[in-house]
């Protein structure tokens, strides 16, 4: 049998007639507001135990979620469990609150900001409030504000990573504008870190943007990297590179590589310093680099403008798994991504035995002229 659906204002109705109204959105969900007079109760724990919380199967039972879908399949879980009368009600809390019905006030110290903006993630058991919380408190650090780095940079502060810190020597220039989303028009000429500390302060004034406008050099890698959980690498030029897996494994933390060139991309991520003898870094992949003419920049070489969007992304998701120890990262792993095909293939990294710098017991060497070194090869 069908389970009705029944308007806010007829569950009004009906709960000032004595029928028992349940919401079985989460917890974290519920401190924020209730429709007044319901008792809160998770759709699982319900499930689990009803006779808990309705022991009369026969009496009449209205259930409400935030949009309706929810409650509808506790209502028919329900009903596999002879219950008789059941309503779910349509359009769920956020129909209530618009047909203007009263709303229980929300728990004190409710931050209600934080509940609203990042509902979805808090919907994900994967993620949920524990989950929400740890990425308010991670550090992400972002080499570059330009075509990778602006795709990256904001949908991690949309997701809530509570501080970037962004490093970038460059102003904005027009020919940015066809690819790097995080600057505009009247912005020609700004330092790109204050042209992206004011758009993503604009997008999420909760993240913490600590805009650096220096180039990231031997003498300041380290100081960039203290405090950082997660670093990704928006650099468009091989020395920057080196340099950045090499403080990295050094100092042990995760790396997110991402490159274009033309109409193809490519991601990986490096956690060597981690994970010493099991995952590779960028020199295990690279030993050495390709001389300049083989690998031409942006500028040289031209880019399709959507696609540092699709790699950046790519970092995005892998940051945002690393910072919460979800699904299977990219390590060990280089993503290939053809635009013109719309093909991703992969390709298996294992790391290096031999490798100069992170090879198992092997020490730092120090950092070197990663300038001479790339100009050498």
């Amino acid at each position: 049998m069908a389970i009705l659906e029944i308007s806010p204002r007829e569950a009004y109705r009906r709960l000032a007639s004595g029928v028992r109204l349940i919401d079985v959105r989460e917890e974290h969900e519920r401190v924020a507001g209730m429709a007044q007079g319901a008792s809160g109760v998770e759709r699982a724990e319900l499930e689990r135990a009803p006779g808990r919380h309705a022991p009369a199967r026969d009496e009449p039972l209205m259930l409400i979620c935030q949009g309706g879908a929810r409650s509808l399949q506790a209502a028919q879980a329900l009903q596999a469990q002879g219950y008789a009368d059941l309503a779910s009600i349509a359009g769920g809390t956020t129909a209530w609150q618009a047909e203007g019905l009263p709303m229980t006030a929300p728990a004190p110290g409710t931050d209600t900001d934080f509940h609203e903006r990042y509902s979805r993630h808090l919907r994900l058991p994967e993620i949920g409030l524990a989950g929400q919380r740890r990425l308010q408190q991670a550090h992400v650090l972002l080499l570059g504000a330009g075509g990778l780095g602006s795709p990256a940079a904001y949908y991690l502060a949309a997701a809530g990573v509570g501080s970037l810190r962004i490093a970038d020597d460059d102003v904005v220039d027009r020919s940015n504008l066809q690819r790097q989303i995080l600057h505009a028009e009247d912005r020609i000429g700004t330092a790109k870190v204050a042209s992206a500390a004011a758009t993503l302060n604009a997008l999420n004034p909760r993240t913490r943007i600590d805009a650096v406008a220096e180039r990231v050099t031997s003498a300041n890698v380290e100081r960039l990297l203290e405090g950082v959980d997660v670093v990704i690498d928006g650099a468009d030029n091989f020395p920057v590179r080196y340099l950045l897996n090499d403080a990295c494994v050094k100092l042990g933390k995760p790396l997110v590589y991402g490159a274009v060139h033309r109409f193809e991309g490519q991601a990986s991520v490096f956690d060597a310093g981690r994970r010493r003898g099991q995952a590779p870094c960028y020199r295990c992949l690279f030993p050495e680099p390709p001389p300049p003419e083989a690998a031409p920049n942006c500028a040289e070489a031209g880019v399709l403008g959507i696609l540092p969007g699709v790699i950046g992304l790519i970092q995005a998701t892998e940051a945002i798994k690393l910072l919460l120890g979800l699904g299977d990262p990219l390590s060990g792993r280089l993503l290939h991504f053809d635009a013109l095909a719309m093909r991703f293939r992969e390709t298996r990294l294992a790391p290096d035995p031999d490798c100069p710098l992170c090879a198992p017991g092997r020490e730092f060497p120090g950092y070197i002229d990663y300038a001479a070194f790339c100009a050498a090869r």
